[in-house]
């Protein structure tokens, strides 16, 4: 069989592919100028004066002096809105074709991100750098190019607008456009991956799995590792080798892996190399492009423009919202260890838009990074500032020690005795005392987060913990109609969501 490594890349790829190495500030500006000429004739190009910028000395700076940070709900409002009507040349050149639906964790109703055709072919090429990179890792058995790539993602059954366009989950989008020459590797196969019936989707290809001989597996860790588990049962395995003998990589993104990879090792039967990727509905943002690395390597040149706020008291309000003297970074700006809210301006027609994460840089020179939470989503009811990053370490160290896998959690702050508590809520189906549990999370947050120690001693005065099946996550995600690959569980639970699973817990007990 052939591999795709065998595959002949069209020369005009190939050069993209072998972009010479600039320094990051140069590699940014020149993705900032290609963006801002092909749409300074778009309504969004014209009112912010895109002209202009390209006209001026210091285009970074002016582009951020004339055009505005852009939330999801102000730019759909403003912009994006007028092109599900069909309107061409709104924020990007044309009309949009795919919308990603993206709900978060948080919002409850769908959000609509255009998805390009140029926006396409860019996460075509960074699909393509990213497996030729792994190469260089010293463990990876290439053998697996030749095999099977089954990707674990959404409905390719997407739902067609009245002005002839096409909405559904980003994963479902790029396996309707897969290349050609990709057919051969791709699995679950164009019938089941049309299937949008999350639980069915997931029983044909555990029917299916003695058929194929899979290489790579791609798709967020919990729904893949719930896949696993299904094969195992189905077919009374000892491991998933003994039905994929040559499954060498495990391709992920979306969340962190750490709180899932004590769990997903004891579904092995041999080592696989983890390959991280930051893949979100508004583009194709990084990978890990060597074995060892600190974190995922941004991609700054292939059509998005990144700025960085920092993500402190002087930027964002207590909730995660942007005021209005916020500043951005731009990549050459940036200082290690500090954490920083993303913006993304893209060949989709998204300018200065808050996608939500949080992330760090681990190696500046290299821009390698790692996503540390959600703007919204991170814990400091009395100034302990605690963010999804230091819960998913706390979760990793304290699954290794018990022994036990904990593929989903939440957190709740609430008032307590005229001060203030912490209420954990842990899946785990391993058997566990809940009281070990709570109190070796709280020791390693303690040991994680200084300003967590200091307030676990004055007004954060106590945490507290549940543990609960697996199975009472995903039954709460089926009933907010969020289940499937696109969806994840939040880490730290606010507002309405918080109500509905209180609510929730409450109903299934009765």
């Amino acid at each position: 069989m052939a591999s795709i490594l065998d595959i002949k890349i069209p020369r005009a790829l190939a050069s993209i592919l072998q972009i010479p190495i600039n320094d990051n500030r140069r590699q940014q500006l020149r993705v900032l100028k290609k963006l801002l000429k092909k749409a300074r004739f778009t309504a969004f190009g014209q009112q912010y004066q895109f002209d202009q910028v390209l006209l001026s000395k210091h285009p970074g700076k002016k582009f951020q002096e004339l055009v505005p940070i852009h939330a999801y709900n102000k730019i759909y409002e403003q912009w994006w809105k007028q092109t599900l009507d069909g309107t061409p040349d709104v924020t990007w050149p044309g009309k949009i074709k795919y919308y990603a639906l993206s709900s978060g964790t948080s919002e409850a109703a769908s959000k609509y991100i255009p998805v390009t055709n140029d926006l396409l072919r860019s996460n075509m090429v960074n699909y393509l750098r990213q497996l030729i990179s792994l190469a260089r890792y010293e463990e990876a058995n290439m053998m697996a190019m030749t095999k099977g790539f089954l990707m674990l993602g959404g409905a390719t059954d997407l739902k067609k607008g009245k002005a002839g366009w096409f909405a559904g989950d980003l994963s479902g989008i790029l396996a309707k456009r897969r290349p050609f020459w990709f057919q051969t590797f791709y699995k679950p196969g164009g019938r089941i991956a049309a299937i949008s019936d999350w639980n069915q989707k997931l029983h044909e290809i555990v029917e299916q799995a003695p058929n194929w001989d899979i290489g790579f597996l791609v798709g967020v860790p919990a729904w893949c590792q719930m896949l696993m588990e299904m094969v195992i049962e189905r077919y009374k395995l000892n491991h998933i080798h003994e039905v994929w003998p040559n499954l060498s990589f495990f391709v992920h993104g979306g969340v962190a892996f750490a709180p899932y990879k004590k769990g997903f090792e004891k579904l092995l039967g041999k080592p696989i190399v983890y390959v991280e990727n930051y893949l979100s509905s508004e583009g194709f943002i990084g990978y890990r492009t060597r074995e060892h690395a600190s974190g995922m390597q941004l991609i700054l040149n292939n059509n998005i423009f990144f700025e960085f706020i920092p993500f402190d008291e002087s930027n964002f309000d207590a909730d995660g919202n942007p005021l209005p003297v916020a500043s951005a970074k731009m990549i050459h700006e940036v200082e290690p260890g500090k954490e920083y809210a993303l913006l993304m301006s893209t060949n989709a027609g998204a300018w200065r838009y808050l996608i939500g994460d949080t992330i760090r840089f681990t190696d500046i020179e290299r821009s390698e990074i790692v996503i540390t939470g959600r703007i919204k989503h991170f814990l400091s009811l009395t100034g302990e500032h605690l963010s999804v990053d230091n819960m998913n370490k706390a979760i990793e160290i304290v699954s290794n020690e018990l022994n036990i896998s904990i593929p989903e959690y939440t957190v709740v702050g609430l008032p307590y005795q005229s001060f203030f508590a912490h209420r954990w809520y842990i899946a785990t189906d391993d058997k566990v005392d809940a009281a070990v549990l709570r109190t070796k999370i709280d020791q390693q947050l303690r040991i994680l987060n200084d300003d967590y120690a200091t307030e676990r001693d004055s007004a954060l005065k106590e945490v507290f913990l549940e543990v609960l099946p697996e199975k009472k996550f995903l039954d709460f995600m089926a009933a907010k109609g969020k289940l499937g690959s696109q969806h994840k569980f939040p880490r730290v639970m606010k507002g309405a969501m918080l109500a509905d699973w209180e609510k929730f817990l409450q109903t299934s007990q009765c």
